[in-house]
């Protein structure tokens, strides 16, 4: 009977953010362990864990304890939902972090005299990026059908569900040469390079772990990955100016002024015009912008029209990778 169901143990999931040498920021979220096995594969089991994403036992108002390298401890607690943030303004945090530019600390649930089971011993790792000051460049990617076959234009919907759901993270297929195009824009021109690389998707965060299996499994480089809440999904933003990715883009310029930007997303949904905004509002902060093109003749007219005339950066609507990495590599983007 479900109410005789044991109590799972508790666990605590460091979202990848970025911040700079001044601003620390901590994301995350305090969760009951559902145990989701990642590889998966029966019909039942993939339903099964499903409805443990979204169906999420979480640990509010709890308080939890950030550990830095250099030994200072900051408390702090989740809200209600179980998600955490902290904010803090600091000094010389770029010191410790690794050539990459990747902080990483270590998060604890302050209180272990509960009668629950911490899985990991009470230590949890998080990592956050402070891009290196070198870097020639910062790349924003979308990641629903422009790294990752998903579907948005299907009819209904019903390969987003399909795909999402009813697949593994191991079986979803990346589009064909995109995980080298982004070591590539990642190495830069100078081809030792480590530009930064922010992943935003309309997807909610239950499915954080689903995606970060999937990045690291089909060998994309590491970056931030910025998602929307669950809530957020049933309540339609009133336009795309109001949008959860519109906002993290904006977000990322304002924390890096002197950073410029490749932008990288699909013609299906809102991309275009987001990028086109962006491109405008920012016009010598955005270098290119690639568009994956989707199996959709009105949508990729739809696109074309939008875009005729335009001429605040470069645009460029490419079938495969390779037409992307051609157009890099003719700007000095990569090597």
């Amino acid at each position: 009977m479900w109410f005789l169901k044991k109590a799972d143990p508790l666990q605590l999931i460091g979202f990848q953010t970025y911040g700079t040498d001044t601003h620390l920021y901590i994301k995350g979220r305090a969760l009951e362990d559902e145990n989701i096995d990642l590889s998966e594969k029966s019909v039942l089991g993939l339903l099964v864990n499903t409805w443990k994403r979204f169906e999420t036992d979480v640990i509010g108002n709890s308080k939890l304890i950030l550990k830095l390298p250099d030994g200072k401890e900051y408390s702090f607690k989740t809200n209600r939902e179980g998600y955490f943030y902290l904010y803090l303004t600091g000094s010389n945090l770029r010191a410790m972090c690794n050539k990459e530019g990747w902080l990483p600390y270590e998060l604890s649930f302050a209180d272990t005299t509960v009668k629950r089971k911490i899985i990991q011993e009470n230590r949890f790792p998080g990592e956050m990026l402070i891009p290196a000051v070198e870097a020639d460049f910062g790349i924003i990617s979308d990641i629903d059908d422009t790294i990752l076959h998903t579907g948005v234009v299907s009819l209904l919907k019903w390969r987003v569900i399909y795909n999402t759901f009813l697949k593994t993270p191991e079986n979803r297929i990346p589009l064909k040469g995109a995980s080298d195009f982004y070591h590539l824009l990642h190495r830069g021109g100078g081809g030792n390079n480590a530009n930064p690389i922010f992943y935003v998707s309309n997807s909610p965060w239950n499915l954080y772990r689903y995606l970060e299996f999937f990045l690291k499994n089909n060998n994309f480089p590491r970056g931030p990955i910025l998602l929307r809440s669950f809530r957020a999904l049933f309540k339609k933003a009133a336009s795309w100016e109001l949008s959860h990715k519109y906002h993290e883009i904006q977000n990322i310029l304002k924390t890096f002024p002197q950073l410029s930007i490749i932008l990288i997303g699909d013609a299906g949904e809102s991309d275009a015009d987001i990028y086109r905004e962006i491109a405008r509002k920012y016009p010598k902060r955005i270098l290119a912008i690639y568009l994956h093109s989707v199996k959709h003749r009105k949508k990729m007219d739809r696109i074309r029209n939008l875009y005729k005339d335009f001429k605040a950066c470069p645009v460029l609507l490419v079938e495969n990778s390779d037409q992307a990495i051609e157009h890099a590599r003719k700007n000095g983007f990569i090597k």
